[in-house]
């Protein structure tokens, strides 16, 4: 039976084997965010003519490739997600949608023309669109809340952020709305909410798949990709971006095979380390403890300091506010009091850094990039904690981080700027322990190396060291007929 639990590749082979419809499984899931999004508050924006179109569409295929072939040929035949719903950041074009990038002045900008190049290359893989997902306001935050838009609740506790920017994504999928959602990833927003909702994120290698069609943020780190509650739907969803032929190729590297066909290899050959200091010593106990149980099921006990960590984040950090800034100043000087006052001052105060200051930040990037992919030519994955602690409390301004009181909404990010500075690929995977919250470990991998990244997630979940389960469920008195 299809439910709320059910896997993106469950949903697809049931709708390909004929034992659900499509437009079922859409309608489930939709009266499923009726009942539990005002709890949540992930969507900004349900499209729910065109989520059920999409599917009877994908019925419709199904019917016709059934009446010229056997059943089993039939299924074959359809589109790799044909019917899995799925969501998106609202910083996605989606035709027919105002783009809000989280933000009240894009509420005067008309709809988008046409979707987003991922847009489409999901719709082209089957997948069936269930709307827009809330956010920090332009991608500027680590915990989704939103002035304009409230904030995300996290499912695993709703008094708790679900980390961000992509909080919205994070917590659609924790809380099993929809089994797949798509994010953006400058600083750490794909990575940080899926730590700490304990579900798996992908950031891809930077420039890997299209940004067209995407509100910018930082053009020097934005990077997209998805959510999912197992390495296997992580991995599908992530060969649909970048190989179903739909929309502009632009940003895909060639000659690389598909994640799915190598998500099972093993992981005896590959050399595995934790990285040491910087990202040891800007971690709380329960981070810690999170490296530690999947080094031990790895097999990992060498430790690799990455040099000038800390100076990363602070040259991210610097570049992050200066291109924001600058992206956005015609607004800040026209709309300032539209803004959310905490994005608004960041802004301000990056659009002030003098030119020099970044052109310095870049220099160090490239000259930190090159001491980074060294160290990759003696090991093929680095571990690391993908958050300092567990979730924080809505409206909590700061948290304590190694004996330091430090900002919240910066902060959350010590642990993923100095990796995605360089645009290395990492998934993030999920630690559930009872009576706690979830947190979750990066797993780095070199440049083009996404399949490695994610094999090791496939083997981590195999062996029940990590796991994503929907987060809540509704009380069996008023839950609705969902998902089946």
């Amino acid at each position: 039976m299809i439910g709320p639990e059910s896997t993106a590749l469950e949903i697809a082979a049931a709708v390909a084997g004929g034992r659900a419809s499509a437009r079922e499984i859409a309608q489930a899931a939709l009266d499923r965010i009726d009942c539990l999004d005002a709890k949540y508050n992930c969507f900004t924006e349900i499209t729910r003519e065109r989520a059920l179109a999409e599917a009877a569409a994908v019925d419709a295929q199904r019917a016709l490739l059934l009446k010229n072939s056997s059943a089993d040929k039939a299924g074959a035949a359809l589109p790799p997600l044909a019917g899995v719903p799925y969501a998106v950041k609202n910083l996605f074009d989606v035709q027919g949608l105002t783009t809000l990038a989280g933000s009240r002045i894009n509420r005067d900008r008309p709809p988008a023309k046409q979707d987003a190049v991922l847009v489409a290359r999901m719709r082209a893989a089957g997948a069936v669109l269930l709307g827009a997902l809330n956010m920090d306001e332009y991608a500027y935050g680590f915990t989704t809340e939103n002035t304009h838009y409230g904030p995300t609740r996290n499912p695993h506790d709703p008094s708790r952020t679900a980390g961000g920017s992509s909080g919205g994504s994070a917590a659609a999928v924790a809380a099993g709305l929809v089994p797949i959602a798509l994010g953006s990833d400058t600083n750490g927003s794909i990575r940080v909410p899926s730590s700490l909702c304990g579900i798996f994120g992908l950031k891809p290698t930077y420039g890997r798949l299209s940004r067209r069609g995407s509100y910018p943020f930082v053009a020097s780190l934005d990077h997209l990709g998805p959510f999912a509650r197992s390495a296997a739907d992580l991995a599908a969803a992530y060969d649909a971006l970048q190989f179903t032929d739909a929309g502009d190729p632009a940003y895909s590297a060639p000659a690389i095979e598909p994640a799915a066909s190598g998500l099972h290899a093993g992981i005896a050959a590959l050399r595995i380390a934790v990285a040491g200091g910087y990202f040891e010593e800007n971690a709380e106990p329960e981070a810690l403890e999170a490296v530690a149980s999947v080094a031990r099921a790895l097999g990992a006990s060498r430790r690799i300091d990455i040099p000038e960590a800390a100076r990363a984040r602070a040259a991210a950090f610097v570049i992050s506010a200066s291109e924001g800034g600058n992206l956005h100043l015609p607004d800040l000087k026209k709309r300032a009091c539209d803004f959310d006052p905490m994005t608004r001052e960041r802004f301000l105060a990056g659009a002030l850094i003098p030119a020099a200051w970044y052109l310095q930040a870049q220099r160090f990037r490239s000259w930190y990039r090159a001491q980074v992919l060294e160290l990759f030519r003696d090991c093929d994955v680095l571990l690391a904690a993908a958050t300092p602690r567990h979730a924080t409390r809505i409206g909590q301004e700061t948290m304590t981080v190694a004996g330091t009181e430090v900002p919240t909404r910066p902060s959350m990010g010590l642990l993923t700027q100095p990796i995605s500075f360089v645009g290395l690929p990492v998934v993030v995977v999920p630690l559930h322990q009872p009576g706690r919250m979830p947190i979750g470990v990066q797993v780095i991998a070199a440049p083009w190396k996404e399949a490695v990244a994610l094999r090791v997630a496939a083997f981590l979940e195999k062996e029940g060291m990590v796991s994503a389960p929907v987060a809540s469920a509704l009380p069996s008195s008023s839950a609705p007929v969902c998902m089946h």
